[in-house]
């Protein structure tokens, strides 16, 4: 072996090794791919600013030195992050350096952030490249004026204000320490940074709207356009191109409709996905290319039921709030994303309601290809001014621009038990209720969408959702076996399933919580404050035993339209998942499962 290959080998070994240290190396945002790309996860300086020096002292100019280190993407609350300190921290700041690989030369570069909590301010090589407000969604700049031959270095300041009620927070409690059903914190940077090339007029963002006729619209939108492009899309199903077309672009945007015969639905059961690209030409050149991918399924609701493909489904979904024990609210890899989705549809649910949690791309990316139905649900904030309409409306907006294309997703679902919207008797806030379901419905028709999950509902909703944590199965038969008859109320429960002056709609009814049967499995430590819904059970047999009833009640209840059991893990001192916050099944898969065949 001559030196030269020895050295070369080394340093495709060693490149390896590298790229083995990544946390969450996988490309972050399949459903919008470049080729070339740079992941930026892994170790940053790292500093907490408690008394918000930062911008006074201008530490993103100065180059301040930072004292700590700290593994991207994983927020300082978690042990992943190599902090793990879970006490109010408001400002926080990065750093790292980076160099833009040579074969970018002429090309755009972008710098996106999966998601950061809550607020976040953008230098590169110490100028100031953009703000960003919103805790849930990816953002990204164009920092290619900003960029200098060799090392730069990237800066983030993070303001995260740990017990502002009127920021979308979901779960994230606002005292020090967790209680009840609310847990640890998740701030700053929490989903993976990357760079990516791209061309001097680049796409931002596809639109992809399929008809189980065969139609494909795409709406396309451009980043500095210039004259005379060309939007091309190319579709391919298992390899073999079905279709393509070409269209001149309208300045920032471009829309095509292409026609495909015999299209292959996207089912559950069989979720066949197209491949598609995009490519943005001038003349002969090419500009920008994408990859992305779309599937055939359409939901609709008749007769009380949800279509999926105009096959009427019993919703089994599972309560999912995606937490882990060591990275909290991050995903601690792609396996156990694949993980959590296998387990799911082995204990026999088609589905899970992500609860109070926008999830992680590769999450939805995954329940495209397994065939696994996604609620997909904002993290609320739980009190209302004009304030909180404002940052609302625009994160829940950018949360389904991001979100749209995913044949997974069948269900939105804007609000949870009138969390932002607490006093619903103020006109103002039922108007709010309101305006962000036909928000959605102008933004999306192609899925239903719920008001207010649980309770409390306007005449606008498509889904009658409804909490109820009855113990047994008795008594929760007792409360609806009139359900959906003539001239029967909807029972109440704790609250009002109707919002004040409303009627119900005539929409179907859906049990989207119930359940929470807590139960330790022998050798299992939990917290000493930990709890489940109308107790702890003593034995497994018990706890199976319990939920066995309450699938009868539903069973006998032909009104049902669907279901979601709290829930899939524990979430620290909740203890009521069907695993442990370790995901490990604290009961027989099979028996599960043929509990969730109790229904159809």
């Amino acid at each position: 072996m001559t030196k030269r290959i020895r050295i070369v080998l080394l340093f495709a070994a060693l490149s390896l090794a590298a790229a083995q240290q990544i946390p969450r190396p996988e490309y972050p945002q399949p459903q919008f791919e470049r080729e070339h790309w740079l992941n930026l996860n892994g170790l940053w300086e790292f500093e907490f600013d408690d008394a918000n020096r930062g911008l006074t002292e201008d530490w993103a100019e100065t180059g301040k030195a930072f004292s700590r280190r700290i593994t991207v993407p994983f927020c300082f609350e978690s042990t992943k992050s190599g902090i793990g300190d879970t006490s109010f921290h408001p400002w926080a700041w990065y750093r790292r350096s980076f160099s833009v690989p040579p074969d970018w030369k002429g090309r755009r570069v972008l710098l996106h952030f999966g998601a950061v909590d809550y607020r976040s301010m953008v230098w590169v090589n110490g100028r100031f490249a953009g703000r960003h407000e919103g805790g849930n969604v990816p953002f990204q700049f164009d920092i290619t004026r900003y960029l200098k031959d060799g090392a730069n270095t990237v800066t983030v300041r993070a303001d995260d204000p740990p017990t502002d009620r009127y920021i979308p927070r979901g779960k994230q409690y606002w005292e020090p320490k967790s209680a009840s059903i609310f847990y640890t914190r998740t701030s700053g940077i929490w989903q993976t940074v990357w760079l990516e090339a791209a061309g001097e007029s680049y796409l931002t963002g596809v639109h992809i709207t399929p008809g189980n006729d065969g139609s494909v619209r795409l709406d396309a939108r451009i980043g500095r356009p210039q004259a005379d492009l060309e939007f091309v899309a190319t579709v391919r199903f298992k390899g073999k191109r079905v279709a393509e077309s070409t269209v001149t672009t309208d300045g920032p945007r471009a829309s095509m409709v292409l026609l495909i015969s015999e299209p292959h639905l996207w089912w559950p059961s069989t979720p066949q996905l197209y491949d598609v690209s995009f490519d943005l030409r001038h003349g002969s050149a090419m500009v920008d290319h994408v990859n992305s991918y779309f599937g055939f399924r359409s939901v609709t609701i008749e007769n009380d039921r949800v279509l999926i493909n105009g096959h009427p489904t019993f919703l089994k979904f599972v309560l999912d709030q995606g937490y882990w024990p060591e990275s909290i609210l991050t995903p601690p890899s792609d396996d156990a994303i694949q993980y959590d989705i296998r387990m799911t549809k082995e204990m026999g649910f088609n589905g899970a309601r992500k609860h109070q949690k926008l999830e992680d791309p590769r999450f939805l990316y995954w329940a495209d290809r397994m065939g696994f139905l996604v609620s997909s649900e904002m993290a609320n904030a739980y009190l209302f001014d004009d304030g909180y309409v404002q940052r609302f409306t625009r994160e829940w907006m950018d949360a389904m621009e991001r979100d749209y294309n995913h044949p997974s997703i069948i269900i939105w679902v804007p609000i949870n038990e009138s969390w932002g919207v607490p006093n619903l008797h103020d006109p103002r806030q039922q108007n709010h209720l309101k305006e962000v379901y036909t928000l959605t419905h102008s933004m999306d028709a192609t899925r239903p969408v719920i008001d207010n999950e649980g309770w409390e509902h306007t005449d606008m909703t498509d889904l009658f959702a409804l909490h109820d944590y009855a113990r047994t199965g008795d008594l929760l038969y007792e409360r609806y076996k009139d359900l959906g008859k003539a001239g029967t109320k909807v029972p109440s429960n704790g609250r009002a399933a109707l919002a004040p002056g409303y009627a119900y709609n005539g929409s179907p009814f859906y049990l989207s919580e119930f359940g929470g049967i807590a139960y330790i499995p022998a050798g299992h430590e939990v917290p000493k404050e930990s709890w489940g819904y109308s107790g702890v059970e003593k034995t497994a047999d018990s706890a199976l035993e319990r939920l066995r009833g309450l699938y009868n009640a539903i069973a006998r209840v032909p009104a049902w339209a669907g279901l979601c059991y709290t829930q899939l893990t524990d979430v620290e001192q909740e203890i009521n998942g069907l695993m442990t916050d370790d995901r490990k099944p604290k009961f027989d898969v099979n028996a599960v499962k043929a509990i969730n065949d109790m229904v159809q």
